[in-house]
């Protein structure tokens, strides 16, 4: 028997590694199965390369609770140590690197949660256990070593009887800490963070139908036949799946096997995705993955069932902000890399060289991707544009090289149900739609419904309307065309009479004179009555509207922006306002002009709240007297 001091200046360090190293006390048993794994495929190399003259088997880990003797129990078959490895890697290194993590970080509250990168995860044991037992035998000829340490620097190391190749360590689990001996905890922390570990992991045993039996038909006196039931055996409850979807060859694999897959990850995510991305890269950084396109709701709810990071086959975090771009932070699914440390801080990862170029690889991939669906199959791609168009948006307006790719898949659906890219559309509507100074309108609808009218009017030009209605789309549409041809322009078909929208050289005459529009204009502001409205008096066609309701596009892209995040500060915070555009050619104009005082009042009143209605702009108490003055109309 031999004892000792770990060798450490630090004074009191087992009560500062439970304070300070570690930010979520959870986390020992992710990292203490860790290590056991580790030992594992080590013993796996070193048979494959002939220093370990052993048998390498089917080794498992387990996991065993004693509530009665308050003990768990982390079992390995893997290399094991001798003591002379103990006293090195328990005693000397590991604990080097929490003397080094201590001294550095002590004092620095934001860092605490920076761990994989001193080699800690053995001593992790002591945020939950007030002892802790390693009872391990090498796969080399020599006796077992059996290590004790109650949480300070004291240490005994002697003999043990051990015959099995491998490592337990036991956690003897403190008193503020008995959680830890609950069934369903345990079962809850391996499924979070081991369901997909490497090596098979068995916690407890379970009842299965005996494989090898076959029921007997059984007879009873009245004739009456009955199959005996199922014979029932114990087996070992292996709680992961060693082989997930990730770690095969994308050539072994169906589209099945991928549906499954994105099941298995998210039980309750009830739609499946549209599409995935099978990643695989070994230089210059190793990394796998899939990742997979939801069907997106226009809120942006990216809060659940996220892309989960693995290191190794073990869960790190599912909050993959620095690793992923954050415009592919709505994707689900996996991506596994041994080259981002198990526990680091953000600071940590958004200066590492390597999770720089996995991000861009990642967003290359991505482009890659929906480059060749779009040209393989553009119908489905259509199809699914308006469950992806978010996240190309937002992707093209927060990264470049992705904006570069994208403006080539990338879509604009008309009112016709029709897509084009941008190019497309662009050479589509460039003669119809230029205006008589060069500039190249191209009209667009947020609401197919609420703007119909003049959507209507739109087309009776021969006008292309497109439907925009994502919530960033007023972003992108200013990058567009701030980036490309600065005569092609966005505007809303609700923005000015259509007219107006795409001036052409033939102007149309106005029926009224100067000295008529002066004396309508001051009528019809003293009936409507409502400074958000500025009165426009226009010559269009006699067909169409008398009142028309517009918004400026600029104000309007403007708030938008702004609501969005972007555009000018305080623009969103603007009240509403609206041109109300009055058709000088149409005979109820007329009308208004040449009657009596209350009719022109009535009149204008009329006119205006259907133009309100048509905008949807008429609510509460104006909607109630419109009701009440159209049903006198009938009478």
């Amino acid at each position: 028997m031999s004892k000792g001091n770990i060798n450490v200046s630090v004074e009191n360090i087992f009560p500062l590694i439970k304070k300070f190293l570690y930010s979520d006390h959870e986390i020992f048993l992710r990292e203490l199965i860790s290590n056991a794994t580790d030992a594992t495929t080590k013993l796996k190399h070193l048979i494959s390369i002939g220093e370990a003259k052993v048998e390498y088997g089917a080794p498992k880990i387990e996991i065993l609770i004693d509530k009665e003797n308050k003990t768990l129990t982390i079992k390995d078959q893997g290399l094991g140590m001798t003591a002379e490895e103990v006293e090195k890697y328990i005693n000397q290194i590991a604990f080097s690197g929490a003397e080094e993590f201590l001294e550095k970080y002590k004092d620095d509250k934001n860092e605490t949660g920076v761990i994989g990168h001193f080699g800690l995860g053995f001593y992790s044991a002591f945020m939950v256990a007030d002892k802790v037992e390693i009872i391990t035998k090498s796969y080399k000829d020599e006796p077992a070593a059996h290590w004790t340490c109650d949480g300070s620097p004291e240490y005994t190391l002697v003999e043990h009887d051990k015959s099995d190749r491998g490592t337990a360590v036991i956690l003897h689990i403190a008193d503020d800490s008995t959680e830890f001996l609950e069934e369903g905890k345990i079962r809850g922390l391996l499924t979070k963070y081991n369901r997909f570990n490497q090596i098979p992991i068995k916690f407890g045993t379970k009842k299965i139908n005996d494989p090898d039996f076959t029921p007997q038909t059984i007879t009873d006196e009245d004739g009456k036949e009955t199959k005996e039931p199922h014979k029932q055996i114990e087996v070992d409850n292996i709680i992961n799946n060693t082989e997930p979807a990730w770690t095969k060859k994308p050539s072994d694999l169906e589209d099945e096997d991928y549906k499954n897959f994105y099941r298995e990850l998210y039980p309750m995510q009830f739609e499946e995705s549209l599409f995935h991305i099978h990643l695989n890269v070994d230089y210059p950084f190793n990394l796998t993955g899939i990742l997979f396109f939801p069907k997106l709701s226009q809120n942006l709810d990216v809060q659940k069932d996220r892309i989960q990071l693995y290191q190794n086959q073990v869960f790190v975090t599912d909050n993959v902000e620095g690793i992923v771009p954050d415009f592919l932070q709505m994707l689900k699914g996996v991506i596994d890399s041994p080259d981002i440390p198990l526990n680091v801080s953000r600071s940590y990862l958004q200066a590492d060289g390597a999770v720089k170029k996995i991000s861009g690889y990642i967003t290359k991939k991505v482009a890659e991707k929906l480059t060749s669906l779009f040209k393989n199959n553009r119908e489905d791609f259509e199809q699914k544009w308006n469950d992806i168009k978010v996240i190309i948006e937002y992707g093209m307006l927060s990264e470049e090289k992705f904006f570069d790719k994208a403006k080539k898949f990338a879509l604009f659906p008309t009112v016709n149900n029709e897509y084009f890219t941008f190019e497309e559309l662009v050479e589509k509507t460039k003669d119809a739609q230029t205006d008589k100074d060069g500039n190249h309108i191209l009209l667009y609808a947020a609401n197919k419904d609420a703007q119909h009218s003049y959507i209507e009017a739109a087309k009776a030009k021969g006008y292309e309307v497109l439907v925009l209605d994502s919530p960033i789309v007023s972003h992108l549409m200013q990058k567009l065309e701030t980036t490309g041809d600065s005569k092609v322009q966005f505007t809303r078909v609700d923005a000015d009479h259509i007219d107006n929208l795409i001036k052409k050289d033939d102007t149309i005459i106005s029926k009224l004179s100067d000295e008529e529009k002066e004396k309508l204009k001051p009528v019809i502001e003293s009936a409507i009555n409502n400074t958000h409205y500025t009165v426009q008096l226009e010559a269009m066609d006699s067909s169409a509207s008398p009142f028309l309701i517009t918004i400026p596009e600029f104000m309007r892209r403007m708030k938008e922006m702004s609501a969005t995040g972007g555009g000018m500060m305080g623009m969103g915070n603007l009240p509403e306002m609206y041109n109300l555009v009055v058709n000088t050619n149409h005979p109820l104009v007329s009308e208004i002009l040449n009657a009596e005082t209350e009719t022109q009042s009535r009149l204008v009143s009329q006119a205006f709240d259907l133009a309100k209605l048509s905008q949807n702009l008429l609510h509460g108490e104006e909607l109630t007297n419109f009701i009440k003055r159209s049903y006198e109309l009938i009478k």
